[in-house]
């Protein structure tokens, strides 16, 4: 256990008294000679061995004094002229810290710091904090709190992937507490330790909707803007907000059966994106499943083609996702909206067909519709477009 006893310890500080000082407190009848001294208390019960342990509670009551027995926080220097991304060791770890707290909109890494949302720099500087006995005062202190929450369980889930040891969070937010997991946390007011955090779970509906939506996501996609005209396009609301969007479109061409008298059309996933303040709660690839899962319980084979590593590692590594044969080769590309040669690109592709779970699609038997987790649920009219208006 450290060596940190249930004590206060005794702070104190000074000022040079002015005009204004003297004619204040001779006003608020309070007898002040430029010291002042309070008590922090020392924190008890700490493991030498942790992951994430946070210190919390109201504004004044000790947190940042506190924190300090656990070492300095790193300032962190970033270039006006350089992207967020270049600031990294190497392409993996740009990748997986930005991915850790919840950046996962590539547009925004390529992006300088200082042009970034307060939200956006906020998790970009602590990315560059990550690493064993990392101390972070006022965590989330500037953010909005559904930023809060998303950032807090992915940091939680990649601390805790790579093992880094005693990182010490200080926040005035309880709200945080169970999204990040902490394997303790130290409550100034009452000077209690607690244990305990369970992450909640996080469910959301799906909701048919025009391409008129799109209008929120566009400027958020990692590769384009632009849609093509036959899709099928769904949202995702959580507690209310709008969150997510996804589309599918028909497959032209012939795919080969899966088994004797297979002859189901084809869809392919064309655009999912999460909007920022929601990335790294885990909505992403629940929507991405779920939208899959639909397609294949309307009697549909559904695919997905993306050049975007954390989506296609993931399908990779998923049961439910199957590599064709097209997986991981370079393969050559032309916008929707054109078909001039001058723009077609090549790039390395990621390319699965969704099986579900347990390889449903295998049976030629199965062809059951059947009421999903993720159903679809209307809202009316008349909220719908409220909440597309407050996004836009």
């Amino acid at each position: 256990m450290k060596d940190l006893f249930n004590e206060t310890k005794v702070l104190k500080s000074s000022v040079e008294l002015t005009d204004i000082d003297l004619s204040i407190y001779k006003n608020f009848d309070l007898d002040f000679n430029g010291e002042s001294s309070f008590e922090v208390p020392r924190v008890a019960g700490i493991p030498d061995d942790f992951n994430i342990g946070v210190v919390c509670g109201s504004s004044g009551s000790g947190k940042s004094s506190i924190i300090k027995d656990f070492g300095e926080e790193e300032n962190i220097d970033w270039q006006h002229n350089r992207s967020v991304a270049s600031h990294f060791n190497n392409v993996d770890d740009a990748i997986d810290r930005l991915t850790a707290v919840g950046l996962n909109n590539v547009p925004t890494w390529a992006k300088p710091r200082h042009v970034l949302s307060m939200g956006e720099g906020f998790r970009a500087d602590l990315a560059r904090k990550l690493k064993d006995n990392a101390v972070i005062d006022e965590y989330t202190s500037v953010v909005n709190r559904d930023v809060a929450k998303s950032c807090s369980k992915a940091l939680s889930k990649y601390i805790k992937r790579n093992n880094l040891k005693n990182i010490v969070l200080a926040s005035c937010h309880y709200d945080i507490l169970d999204w990040l997991e902490p394997d303790w946390v130290y409550l100034t007011d009452s000077q209690k330790m607690t244990r305990g955090y369970h992450r909640p779970s996080v469910s959301f509906t799906i909701h048919d909707c025009t391409k008129r939506y799109w209008e929120i996501f566009k400027k958020h996609h990692y590769l384009t803007s632009e849609i093509p005209t036959a899709v099928k396009c769904y949202l995702a609301i959580w507690e209310n907000n709008i969150v997510g969007f996804c589309c599918s479109i028909p497959m032209p061409g012939y795919y080969p059966p899966l088994y004797e008298g297979d002859i189901r059309k084809c869809y392919r996933e064309c655009r999912t994106v999460i909007l920022p303040d929601f990335q790294g709660l885990g909505i992403g690839t629940k929507l991405h499943n779920a939208i899959a899962d639909m397609h294949i319980e309307s009697n549909r084979r559904y695919f997905c083609k993306t050049s975007h590593v954390r989506i296609g590692e993931y399908n990779d590594r998923s049961k439910l996702w199957k590599a064709t044969t097209m997986n991981k080769k370079m393969q050559t590309t032309v916008p929707y909206h054109r078909h001039d040669k001058k723009e077609q690109s090549t790039r390395f592709f990621y390319s699965h067909e969704y099986m579900g779970p347990d390889n449903k699609t295998l049976d030629p038997k199965w062809n059951a519709i059947k009421e999903s987790s993720n159903q679809i649920n209307l809202f009316d009219d008349g909220q719908i477009e409220t909440m597309i208006d407050k996004a836009i």
